[in-house]
């Protein structure tokens, strides 16, 4: 195999391994199923390149138009998931909302500690600032994410009188719709501010905007690089479905 295509198979095979290392963590969704059977496709054809001369070329052609539109569609949403990583907020009285993440044995998750370690960075830097901790009780948690959320902004030293519990949400929908309900309710400041990972900011961005949500900008939280690809794919598919339910 020439050199050309032994190094992006090389890379392609590395990818590969990021889109299976976490079936083995039990996480397995759309992102990861995407990612396992593009990145085989692609390993394949590297291995066997005379097998796309065995292809009629209408076919060649019409996966080829396919191919380059798909190619498009995903640049704009990978520039536009960066753009909202990067829409760091900038009116200090923002009420800030964290998003709900699984909670293990009544502690917060790996994910979910991130996201509120990086909520709490700025709620110290903004003293005036509300947060609603967004997320309700699932079968397998012994305690509501927001619950726990609040337990864990506390030890660190925010006081409670600065935060609010919305803990009937099973969605990130519902985590925003009802978040909105409280700051009407509380006359809390309608700017706001999203806490979530990184990949997910902008499709919570979008859902925002469509329960009418004007001013919104984004603290995103790190997300464990060997998750990074799986949880990035799916949101390609979560960034399309949300775009043509607004549409």
């Amino acid at each position: 195999m020439s050199l050309s295509r032994l190094i992006p198979l090389l890379i392609i095979l590395i990818l590969l391994a990021f889109f299976i290392a976490p079936l083995f963590a039990g996480i397995c969704n759309l992102g990861n199923i995407a990612g396992i059977i593009m990145t085989s496709l692609i390993s394949f054809m590297l291995i066997k390149p005379d097998i796309i001369s065995k292809i009629p070329r209408p076919v060649l052609i019409i996966s080829g138009i396919i191919a380059f539109i798909g190619f498009i569609i995903l640049l704009i949403i990978n520039v536009s998931m960066i753009k909202s990583i990067n829409d760091y907020p900038q009116n200090k009285n923002s009420t800030v909302i964290v998003l709900g993440c699984r909670v293990k044995e009544g502690r917060p998750s790996l994910m979910l500690k991130r996201r509120l370690d990086s909520a709490y960075e700025y709620l110290s830097g903004n003293p005036d600032t509300f947060v609603i901790v967004s997320g309700g009780k699932g079968n397998d948690e012994i305690m509501s994410e927001a619950e726990c959320m609040r337990d864990y902004l506390c030890e660190k030293g925010i006081s409670s009188d600065r935060i609010i519990m919305e803990d009937k949400s099973s969605s990130t929908y519902e985590n925003l719709e009802f978040s909105k309900s409280i700051i009407e309710e509380n006359n809390l400041c309608s700017d706001i501010v999203i806490v979530t990972d990184g990949y997910h900011q902008l499709r919570a961005e979008m859902i925002a905007k469509s329960l009418d949500y004007e001013n919104i900008s984004n603290i995103s939280a790190p997300t464990s690089p060997w998750l990074v690809p799986t949880y990035w794919v799916r949101e390609w598919f979560g960034v399309a479905y949300q775009f043509l339910s607004d549409f």
